[in-house]
């Protein structure tokens, strides 16, 4: 079986100009440019230049210029969030309306909690309409936003109120008590605002102070490499780490998301079913369908639910859906044919390879592909920072030396020696595996730390992987190395088996697993090691923590 093919939807300059005018990324921001099947990867590459102006901000220079459009009558109708609780409450606002009251938010930042620019503010709320009027009430207050999900424990949110070093931390009630458990030890913190029809003691009340903040806000003066957010990482291979994002990165780096790999245009609804707490939720819940015009759908969804999906999808007008491997994972274990979803033309998923057989079974039950997303400017290079020939293993690096990427993130927040760490020569080194091929296709393999070495043989774990979901008795699995006296390592599987198959024995079930992979893959790479469990550790985002399992064997030796 063939390793994930991922090509590259387009190559960015890193030498973009820093003097372009600001007017011609607006003219560009306000234009559509929907991805035609006649349209070569070679001519959208071509097609595709951004200008970066020394200055921006996406809520002036992107959102408040939608708003002009809306009122030459020149969009869809459209709203820019259309937000659904699933019980028969809805949210729809126009760019004007998110403009007002976004304005009003900014000032119960800047008046009420008395933040300035620059000042770090950890947003930690589920899926509700507040949630994007916080982003971009930061946005034009020059505030740091610090997302965070609703999942962190107390323990989770001292790690990164200290760590930050936050002035204000913004949350509902369900989280409340968990900031009030840690918010003593924490000496940078000095307002706390609570989402919440009631009140807490030593919280401001959001709803309280939105009523009576004015509407007019003069937007801060944001420089394209000004920091705009910090995200903690997702922690896979160690403790969360604070990964820094400029105005530009987002606000101008991820036009290429929207126009090419989403192919969203002004007319179109789009749904990301991404948790708030993730990076994701801003690439492609507020920055890549706002910079096209798009409508933003929301579903409160507390907790994901494969048939709210399906029939969310039946029942609204929406045409391009995003969600992650692991959704589609579950997704296909339905009868989806039972559902119609008239409007859905286009289907991404990004996060962490997918599957092919998960691919193919949503498109024999939907009709529909999947476009699998893979994000930044790669190429492949050795251990010397020498760029490798088609066919050869190595990282897949950025080149950002000597004019700099204005579209990765700026550096680890507050840590010069881990940002300095992750530059090789000219290059950024991303932490992944890969091969070109003598097409220009990228083939990811995995990332550099999962990746098994078995007496000299390099081995993938996602290839291994997607071998074994292939069988009908595997739900998911996730593959790391495990210690062993011959070859050093070996493969071993972990195995998550559908209801069917979970009474069967697990030594016959371990052979015909086995034997299966040799089938559909170089047999060397089969898992000489396998181990049921009954559901695999994953981070907030839903990514496998392979370096947790592979840990875990490796202190058993």
């Amino acid at each position: 079986m063939a390793l994930a093919a991922v090509r590259f939807l387009l190559k960015i300059p890193s030498t973009t100009s820093l003097r372009a005018p600001l007017r011609r990324y607006l003219q560009l921001c306000s234009r559509c440019y929907p991805v035609h099947a006649s349209l070569s990867y070679e001519a959208i590459k071509q097609q595709y230049r951004p200008e970066v102006p020394e200055y921006f901000n996406f809520a002036r220079d992107v959102l408040d210029r939608w708003t002009e459009v809306e009122k030459e009558g020149k969009k869809s109708k459209n709203p820019a969030l259309w937000w659904v609780d699933g019980a028969g409450e809805e949210v729809r606002w126009s760019f004007e309306e998110l403009g007002v009251l976004s304005r009003k938010v900014a000032n119960v930042l800047s008046d009420a909690c008395g933040l300035q620019r620059g000042d770090r503010v950890i947003l930690i709320l589920p899926r509700i309409p507040e949630w994007w009027l916080m982003n971009v009430a930061c946005m034009r207050t020059g505030t740091v936003l610090i997302p965070g999900t609703q999942q962190l424990t107390a323990k989770d949110i001292l790690h990164r109120l200290q760590k930050s070093k936050a002035k204000c931390i913004i949350t509902d009630d369900s989280v409340a008590p968990a900031v009030d458990l840690v918010g003593a030890e924490c000496q940078s913190l000095k307002f706390k605002l609570l989402v919440s029809e009631g009140h807490r003691e030593g919280w401001l009340n959001f709803k309280d102070l939105l009523k009576n903040a004015p509407s007019d806000h003069h937007c801060v003066t944001t420089k394209c490499q000004d920091p705009m957010a910090i995200y903690f990482t997702s922690g896979t291979t160690g403790s969360p780490k604070m990964t820094e994002h400029s105005h530009s990165s987002y606000g101008i780096g991820l036009t290429v998301s929207g126009r090419y790999w989403l192919d969203l245009t002004s007319s179109d609804i789009f749904w990301n079913t991404s948790d708030t707490g993730w990076a994701k939720s801003a690439w492609s819940s507020i920055f890549s369908p706002w910079i096209q015009g798009a409508c933003v759908f929301v579903h409160k969804m507390p907790h994901f639910d494969p048939s709210i999906v399906f029939e969310s999808l039946s029942r609204f007008p929406i045409t391009v859906f995003c969600s992650p491997p692991t959704a589609y994972r579950m997704f296909v274990q339905h009868k989806l044919s039972c559902y119609t979803f008239k409007s859905l033309r286009h289907c991404v998923s990004a996060g962490e390879p997918i599957n092919p057989d998960v691919m193919e079974e949503w498109k024999a039950q939907t009709g529909l592909d999947i476009h699998e997303g893979y994000g930044q400017t790669e190429t492949i290079i050795d251990e010397h920072s020498n760029i490798l020939p088609p066919g050869k293993e190595g990282d897949i690096a950025i080149r950002v030396k000597p004019t700099g990427s204005l579209f990765l993130f700026t550096c680890y927040a507050d840590d010069p020696e881990k940002t300095e760490a992750t530059i090789r020569g000219d290059f950024y080194v991303t932490g992944d595996r890969g091969i070109m091929d003598e097409d220009g296709y990228f083939w990811f393999v995995g990332r550099a730390d999962d990746v098994i070495n078995s007496a000299g043989y390099r081995i993938g774990p996602f290839e291994v992987e997607s071998a074994l979901v292939e069988h009908p008795a595997v739900v998911e699995s996730a593959v790391v190395s495990s210690p062993d006296p011959i070859r050093g390592e070996v493969v071993k599987a972990f195995v998550v088996l559908t209801p069917d198959y979970a009474s069967h024995d697990p030594e016959k079930m371990m052979k015909e697993l086995q034997d299966h992979v040799k089938k559909v893959t170089a047999p060397y790479k089969y898992p000489r090691k396998m181990e049921f469990v009954q559901q695999l550790p994953k981070t907030i985002s839903g990514k496998i923590r392979r370096n947790e399992l592979r840990q875990k064997e490796w202190r058993k030796d």
